[in-house]
């Protein structure tokens, strides 16, 4: 099938009369299985509806949204892949320049708060059409939320932008039902049993099932409450045993309905088998394509969900936290399509997903009880009853490598180390370092300090350095010299700067020096974030040190780069106040030079820093040419 069409010369030439949905979007149109409007849209397709593609319209006046007219069923509207102020601002709430979502790379293609900007230029035009949103900007903001970048608590998304539902999660389902009953006749506002979406009604019509959340009110005037109401949240975002959850807004109530059922295998291997166009379209071509499909063009998802769950991510709360996976076949045709493409190279850029080497799900309890509820399946160890088992996975990835026209298939989405390391055969550890790998891999450790690893959610810093012994001991037994890249965290929700102290004593030891470090960044729709926000972690109501200021963030960041000559000044600043002047000097031990005379501070023994004549298991250092 073609691209969906644009414009009405497009719709004309299709010889329709009429256009069933338009699908809004914030990202330029890339129609593609790794981009869920693409997705939306072909399951609206493959159900016959007549669906027209709005990309990136100018919401600074009418036009763009008048092209199609009024639809005959309504809108669906996103901001596309990624929140839009995600896109828009750094960690630092600076700018961005460049938009890797739209054509050319050049920021400004979409406003601020994409989806209510959206919605309420179509309210204006079009009055009570229905409007459906969904993606992730949506999905993460449907309940009150903590916004970073207004720096307060803003209402349910759902409110601001004046929509008729919202659809959150992946949405096939939610959106083949409402499609239907809304071509059947049915009015937008009695549609409201329709799980994975929520609405709002007036409180008198209030649902007496399901759980309650505090407030709107009462979440923006204490954070207690805000905390509680992001573990109601977090503990019913299970598809199996989840409740209905009630907000209350003023005179309105927000209501979740419980979370729609992922798909199935059969109903995955459906969905990427639909006729995608698997390029940018071609009105992009003159203005330098669109840089996002680069990474994905050639890339495989072979399965949902990640039950890794680490209180930083968004994935728990938009995929959920159940494993599921397309089959062998599914893959394996996937693989033999792109083969055939016209610039395919020979290399399958990734065959992964939100975590890649996950197929199932946890345990079997699961199947039957859902996820638990408070508890997460590998940290700060991996649960007893984990099943941890790559054969699956490993034999895909034979199969796909074995194809004729295919000379690599690179692994490049997260691994979950600790999961790897949890599975007694090590066949697919081996391989992986063996066939997998383009010269390093990246992991995500994130921090060293147990207290900190566990804000995060994340396994103990002894789970890494064993998976990281094993990966250099593979590497010399088949003669390859690949390195594994750390991704690591500064200012998280319960890092001091002793801790951050800490973890750049240990980059010292291990010879790991970070290129980049990422700031904490508080996205919508986290426990991280609540953490950030309310200074308490919402599953014990116990404060959590956060480092808010710029200052303190910035004294954190250096702290992990203080090999950097540039952050000479602040690393000093940052060991006096952590009481570790002893790491000013010109010892072994030390971090950085000082001045003059030795560094005094600190009552620790310079033995029980000293890191000399330990092997490394960090990234080591590149061999001269």
């Amino acid at each position: 099938m073609p691209f969906f069409p644009i414009n009405m010369q497009e719709v004309k030439e299709r010889g329709w009369d009429s256009i069933d949905f338009v699908y809004v979007c914030g990202d330029a149109y890339v129609d593609h299985p790794s981009f869920g409007a693409s997705i939306i849209c072909r399951v609206l397709e493959s159900r016959g509806y007549r669906v027209a593609f709005l990309a990136q319209p100018d919401w600074r006046n009418n036009d763009d949204f008048m092209r199609f007219g009024k639809p005959r069923l309504g809108f669906f509207v996103s901001s596309g892949n990624i929140d839009s102020m995600v896109a828009h601002y750094t960690a630092a709430k600076k700018r961005r320049h460049d938009d890797a979502y739209s054509p050319g790379g050049i920021g400004g293609k979409r406003p601020d708060r994409a989806v209510i900007v959206y919605c309420n230029k179509i309210r204006e035009l079009y009055g009570d059409v229905p409007i459906i949103i969904g993606g992730l900007e949506a999905s993460l903001r449907r309940f009150a939320h903590y916004d970073y970048w207004d720096d307060k608590v803003r209402r349910s998304i759902l409110f601001d932008s004046q929509a008729d539902l919202l659809s959150y999660g992946m949405g096939e389902k939610q959106t083949a039902e409402i499609a239907d009953r809304l071509a059947k006749g049915e009015h937008i506002s009695t549609i409201r049993d329709i799980k994975g979406t929520c609405y709002a009604c007036d409180v008198r019509e209030t649902p007496l099932m399901g759980a309650e959340c505090p407030s709107f009110e009462n979440v923006v005037n204490n954070k207690r409450e805000y905390a509680v109401s992001c573990r109601i949240q977090m503990d019913e975002a299970d598809h199996i045993r989840g409740k209905l959850i009630k907000q209350r807004h003023g005179n309105k109530i927000l209501v979740q309905n419980p979370p729609m059922p992922p798909l199935t295998t059969e109903e995955l291997d459906a969905v990427y088998k639909l006729p995608f166009m698997r390029a940018v379209h071609p009105v992009y071509a003159s203005k330098g394509g669109v840089l996002a499909i680069e990474e994905v063009e050639f890339s495989i998802t072979h399965n949902r969900g990640c039950y890794g769950a680490c209180n930083f991510c968004s994935l728990a709360f938009h995929q959920g936290r159940f494993i599921t996976s397309r089959s062998k076949q599914s893959v394996v045709e996937e693989a033999k399509l792109l083969t055939s493409m016209p610039n395919f190279k020979g290399y399958i850029h990734d065959v992964g997903g939100p975590t890649a080497n996950f197929r199932r799900p946890a345990c079997d309890i699961q199947l039957e009880k859902g996820l638990c509820k408070g508890k997460k399946c590998l940290a700060p160890k991996p649960c007893p009853n984990l099943i941890a088992n790559h054969e699956e996975y490993l034999d895909i990835l034979r199969e796909v490598r074995s194809l004729p026209k295919i000379k690599k298939v690179f692994v490049r989405s997260g691994i979950r180390f600790d999961y790897l390391i949890a599975d007694k055969d090590d066949k697919f550890f081996r391989e992986l370092v063996q066939h997998h790998i383009s010269g390093q891999l990246k992991v995500a450790p994130e921090h060293c300090s147990a207290a900190v690893l566990d804000s995060m959610g994340k396994p103990h810093i002894e789970t890494y350095l064993e998976f990281a012994k094993r990966y250099y001991k593979y590497n010399k037994e088949i003669g390859k010299e690949q390195y594994l890249v750390p991704y690591l965290m500064s200012s998280h929700p319960g890092s001091t700067l002793k801790d951050a102290v800490e973890l750049a004593l240990f980059l010292k030891k291990n010879k790991i020096r970070p290129e980049q470090v990422q700031d904490f960044y508080p996205t919508p729709g986290t426990v991280s974030t609540c953490m950030f926000y309310t200074g308490l972690d919402p599953y014990t109501l116990k404060e959590v040190y956060v480092a808010k200021s710029e200052h303190d963030k910035a004294l954190q960041r250096a702290l992990l780069q203080y090999f950097n000559p540039k952050n000479k000044a602040l690393v000093t600043e940052a060991l006096k106040r952590a009481g570790r002047a002893d790491l000013i000097g010109s010892g072994p031990n030390c971090l950085i030079k000082g001045d003059s005379q030795p560094a005094q501070g600190h009552n620790k023994s310079a033995k029980n820093n000293d890191f000399r004549g330990k092997k490394s298991y960090g990234q080591p250092k590149k061999r001269k040419k």
